[in-house]
């Protein structure tokens, strides 16, 4: 939620921001996930604070050594940026070009909000009864995954997904195209437990595309 007060204390982070950060004012954004993706790679974060010029990010594990990253809102929308700083589990951006902060903030974009999933490219098993049949999970969130798997499954069937970087959901079917699923955890996963997991899984620009 945005916040009406001018959050001056996030701008005294480190003597290299000051420069080219300081200038525009700054809102506070708590907890407001977003996807940074570097190389193709997507990781889970949190934007502390943004102004026109750019942002500081809350990070689960240390930034990418990439040139030129993109950060992701819920409303999928994307925008490029630089790493200026990073210390302490937090990192400061510079957006290569400027952003209208109001739109920013709102999340305002031509694709309605969802929760965010990270692109992976897992192996998993999915049992029921006395089978269990070979899959690959293709993305992940805290409430669910995308799977691909060549056995074939009914809306609304239950089964067990097991994987080597997640604990043993139950998980239900809500929605397919075969070979391809949506499914729905039957618990919830924290922001920091989902972005530990899923850099820990395998990733997708390691396949050929």
């Amino acid at each position: 939620m945005r916040n009406s007060a001018q959050s001056t204390a996030q701008e005294a982070v480190t003597p290299q921001t000051s420069a080219d950060m300081r200038g525009a004012p700054r809102f506070a954004l708590m907890l407001r996930s977003a996807k940074l993706i570097a190389e193709g790679t997507e990781y889970l974060c949190i934007i502390r604070d943004v102004s026109e010029t750019g942002l500081k990010l809350r990070l689960f594990h240390a930034a990418p050594n990439a040139q030129v990253m993109m950060i992701e809102t819920g409303s999928g929308q994307r925008f490029p940026m630089q790493k200026v700083w990073e210390a302490n589990g937090e990192a400061g951006f510079r957006f290569l070009q400027p952003v209208d902060v109001d739109a920013f903030v709102k999340e305002a974009g031509p694709y309605p909000k969802r929760p965010l999933r990270l692109r992976v490219h897992h192996p998993a098993t999915v049992r029921m009864a006395n089978q269990s049949y070979d899959a690959t999970i293709l993305d992940i969130s805290r409430q669910g995954a995308r799977i691909s798997i060549t056995h074939k499954l009914a809306i609304g069937q239950k089964f067990w997904l097991e994987a080597t970087e997640l604990p043993l959901f139950e998980a239900t079917v809500c929605w397919r195209r075969a070979p391809e699923y949506g499914v729905v955890f039957g618990q919830l996963m924290g922001l920091e437990e989902l972005a530990q997991r899923a850099e820990r899984m395998d990733r997708p620009e390691a396949k050929a595309e």
